[in-house]
């Protein structure tokens, strides 16, 4: 019941800036009366700054508004006349909703007891409850919409007037970039020990077995068997190298190099298992670290539902939108994925270029994964 909770807090919230509407109103008022004396601006500053500080705290603390603090007493001051007008809307919303609720509660009364809604000796008629709910209910919206409006309003004055401060915008930035790194860093160790698992488990394995085959070969006193040991060796020489192919395409993929994004997703097109349609709209190059990021998303993704989905059918977009590039990939695979695994590195790949990566997996199918990548 998260959505109860947070409108519950937003109406305290909204009660409380009701109730400190009246004061702040006033205190303008007479404050920039006040102003024309300059021995006590000062003063007037001062005490328009409580004030912001005191509607400050209270939008952190009932709606988890952050604004900046470095802001100057007359911002204040100024911030405080529309503030005012925002309590005084806020103010005759809460009397609107205390006064249907009252009606509300008359006219049912006069139902259940059989009377007639508005007085009168007349019994009430079959629609009359029916009228009441409709009523009710309508009321009841506009209630709602007014205090959503007017707390709209209220975060809007507190945005514009105080903002971030420079301080709070570089502290963000700086827990960014480090959250950034240290996804980096795990996204690159995740492929480091998924190169390793792959030289182990297969290629090495793979040459292993061709040094064996090559040993019972040459102690073969068989001529015939001597030459299907060869052959088999060669054949395994033949699948080690597409193994080391592989596994060196996964590290790097030199179509990026040669041809750029266009061409390495047609090569993973063309070597899935399943049809891949790919809708490629970009008409210039983006910078190498993106092509990069957007690669391996459309690669592991690809991969993922060949693998996982049972998917029979893949769907590959790669657009830009507006001043992003989007990269989706859908499925029509059983669904179920969650970020984890290998989508979570991917997840911090695309997080690591300041981008967003969602999936959407209803379990059914199907799957969409989408990342969106700065390129502005």
């Amino acid at each position: 019941m998260g959505w109860a909770r947070t409108a519950g807090r937003g109406t305290a919230g909204l009660l409380l800036g009701m109730l400190t509407a009246i004061p702040e109103t006033i205190y303008v008022l007479i404050g920039t009366l006040a102003l024309a004396l300059p021995p006590a601006r000062p003063g007037v500053y001062r005490g328009a700054r409580a004030l912001a500080e005191f509607e400050r705290r209270r939008l952190a603390r009932w709606f988890a508004a952050e604004n900046g603090d470095d802001y100057t007493g007359d911002r204040a001051l100024r911030y405080l006349g529309p503030r005012g007008v925002t309590g005084m809307v806020g103010l005759v919303v809460f009397m609107l909703i205390a006064y249907g609720g009252t009606s509300a509660a008359i006219m049912i009364g006069q139902v259940l007891t059989g009377g007639r809604v508005g007085g009168g000796d007349e019994p009430a008629d079959w629609y009359d409850s029916i009228t009441i709910v409709m009523l009710g209910l309508v009321l009841a919206f506009i209630a709602v919409q007014g205090l959503i409006g007017v707390a709209k309003l209220d975060l809007m004055l507190a945005s514009r007037f105080f903002g971030l401060s420079k301080q709070e915008q570089l502290r963000r930035r700086v827990s960014e970039l480090s959250i950034s790194r240290a996804e980096v860093v795990e996204a690159v160790n995740d492929e480091r020990r998924r190169i390793e698992r792959d030289l182990h488990d297969g290629v090495q394995q793979r040459l292993v077995a061709l040094g064996m085959l090559l040993g019972r070969a040459r102690r073969a006193g068989d001529a015939e068997h001597a030459a299907e040991l060869v052959r088999q060796a060669h054949e395994e020489s033949q699948q080690a190298l597409r193994d080391l192919r592989e596994v060196t395409w996964r590290v790097y993929p030199t179509a990026l190099d040669e041809g750029g994004l266009h061409p390495a997703l047609e090569a993973v097109a063309e070597s899935a298992s399943v049809p891949v349609h790919l809708d490629f709209g970009l008409t210039s190059r983006p910078p190498l670290a993106l092509e990069t990021v957007a690669y391996f998303v459309v690669s592991e993704a690809v991969t993922n539902a060949m693998k996982h989905a049972s998917a029979t059918r893949i769907d590959v977009s790669v657009h830009h939108t507006g001043t992003m590039i989007t990269v989706r990939i859908s499925d029509d695979g059983g669904g179920g994925a969650r970020q984890g695994g290998g989508l979570s590195g991917l997840a911090r790949r695309v997080a690591a270029a300041d981008g967003e990566f969602t999936v959407d997996s209803p379990v059914g199918g199907p799957t969409t994964i989408t990342a969106e990548l700065p390129c502005g």
